[in-house]
């Protein structure tokens, strides 16, 4: 046995069960065993970068496996949900999701600038209110009343009657199906 090898299972003893119960209180035990050989299998590549003492380099380096696991989880779910929202055929009747998609950008296009703005920042760029406020530049209190202000006139727009779409309780609503 080198000294090397010495040194690194005289590490492994010493930390071992320390790594082992962090990667418990993070990722739980079906995950521990794992993380611990993973963690020690990075150490005995990066050996020569090995710090004094070690625990907390290992322990980052558990963590960050344990992140990667989250997010390869992470992508594992969202690429099933895509295959199966692709597997489902549409329940909604394609020729209505673009006459409300429509309806709502015609609505949308009578608002003030600074509405329309507000709106689109926050539903479909995503933005928290906070965030919104930092890039519209005033407080997150005032923005959100003018948010609140701004979704009341669209939802007036959206229910005023038009020669192309009759009145509407509400946009995306579920409608119930003719017999």
């Amino acid at each position: 046995m080198s000294e090397d090898e010495r040194r690194f299972s005289a590490m492994y003893g010493e930390c071992r069960q320390h790594v082992w119960a962090y990667a418990v209180s993070r990722g739980g035990r079906s995950v521990a065993e794992e993380v611990v050989s993973e963690t020690f299998a990075i150490a005995w590549r990066r050996f020569a970068s090995l710090p004094d003492p070690p625990l907390p380099w290992l322990l980052g380096i558990a963590r960050n496996v344990l992140r990667e696991g989250y997010r390869a989880e992470l992508k594992r779910e969202r690429f099933v949900a895509e295959l199966r929202e692709r597997a489902t055929p549409p329940q909604a009747d394609v020729a209505e999701d673009v006459a409300e998609r429509q309806a709502a950008l015609r609505a949308l296009a009578t608002l003030p600038e600074d509405e329309r703005e507000l709106l689109v920042l926050v539903a479909w760029h995503g933005l928290s209110p906070r965030a919104a406020a930092k890039v519209i530049g005033c407080s997150p209190a005032t923005l959100r009343v003018r948010l609140h202000r701004a979704r009341r006139r669209l939802q007036r727009e959206l229910e005023r009657p038009t020669e192309a779409r009759p009145v509407r309780p509400r946009l995306g609503m579920i409608r119930e199906e003719m017999p």
